[in-house]
């Protein structure tokens, strides 16, 4: 399960994975991944055979492994996440504002709000142009889910599950990274989508009733107790956290265990106030690598992920 964050949050993602993979767990393998915004890139790429090891350098600069060098030559991706800087946009209200509004009752704030937003102007393509030089206009084989909100209703939709209307990866993951009011929303089969953090930046529930034997959450916008008092972004984490609390809680009520990886206050240092700074990169993908590794170096987490081997 990865979660959204901007270019912050490609490099988080990166050093919990390689911290994973250093233990013997390769994300490669995962029965599903579900893939949010910033950590919908991420997925596509392991789904496309990319290893953590690969992150971990391409985001530190590093090089590559021959396989790995060849897979991002193929998608025209430099070391850093290639995302447009965020801007100024003025707030305003439009049709599918209108829409949710006439049933508040069924709408989460965070999807009120991308619906108020008025419609960016910046495209998508920079970031579907690489994920479709890689996939063309097919889907990986092994379960991948990407997450996006539909407009005109506010429902949170998961590209790639077996209800989820049709779609190319490059479409999906566009969707799932087009941020309200910056990003022009993508449309696909007739619908606007906007970025899936928009209902949840991790959307953990989703996974509630597969019967895994564990689910690996790696959340870039929460924190630990520590870690979400130290900033002014200190409401939005703590709300992250708490509502990734209650996803935790519905996913271990469908007999699933769950490992969550939050930034530490370490790694919060590392991060900085801008997601969107990717000239962060390497420092927080070395900080989140050695966090994760403090973390799966306790019994519990280290004896849950061998019974995974």
């Amino acid at each position: 399960m990865l979660g959204a964050g901007g270019a912050v949050g490609h490099a988080y993602h990166a050093g919990v994975l390689a911290a994973l993979a250093e233990v013997g767990w390769d994300a490669r393998s995962a029965e599903v991944i579900v893939g949010t915004s910033a950590g919908s890139i991420v997925a596509a790429y392991l789904r496309a055979g990319l290893s953590a090891a690969d992150l971990a350098a391409s985001s530190r600069g590093e090089p590559l492994s021959a396989a790995g060098a060849r897979l991002l030559a193929r998608s025209g991706r430099r070391a850093e996440l290639e995302t447009p800087g965020i801007k100024h946009a003025d707030l305003g209200g439009g049709p599918a504002a209108a829409s949710l509004l006439l049933r508040p009752w069924g709408v989460r704030l965070g999807t009120l709000a991308a619906a108020l937003l008025p419609a960016g102007k910046v495209s998508t393509e920079a970031i579907a142009v690489q994920v479709r030089a890689v996939y063309g206009d097919s889907w990986p084989e092994a379960s991948t889910w990407v997450c996006a909100v539909r407009l005109n209703d506010g429902r949170l939709v998961a590209f790639g599950r077996p209800d989820s209307p049709p779609a190319s990866m490059a479409e999906a993951v566009a969707a799932s990274c087009a941020i309200p009011s910056y990003f022009e929303p993508v449309e696909i089969g007739g619908h606007r989508y906007v970025d899936g953090g928009s209902h949840s930046v991790t959307n953990a529930d989703l996974l509630a009733d597969l019967g895994l034997d564990l689910v690996i959450v790696s959340c870039p916008m929460g924190g630990t107790r520590d870690a979400i008092a130290m900033g002014w972004d200190l409401p939005l984490r703590g709300a992250v956290r708490a509502r990734l609390g209650q996803e935790v809680a519905s996913v271990r009520r469908g007999g699933s265990g769950v490992l969550t990886l939050s930034p530490t206050r370490a790694v919060r240092a590392a991060m900085g106030h801008n997601p969107m700074d990717a000239s962060r990169g390497p420092a927080v993908t070395e900080a989140a690598r050695r966090a994760t590794a403090e973390r799966l170096a306790e019994g519990d987490v280290r004896d849950r992920l061998a019974a995974l081997a």
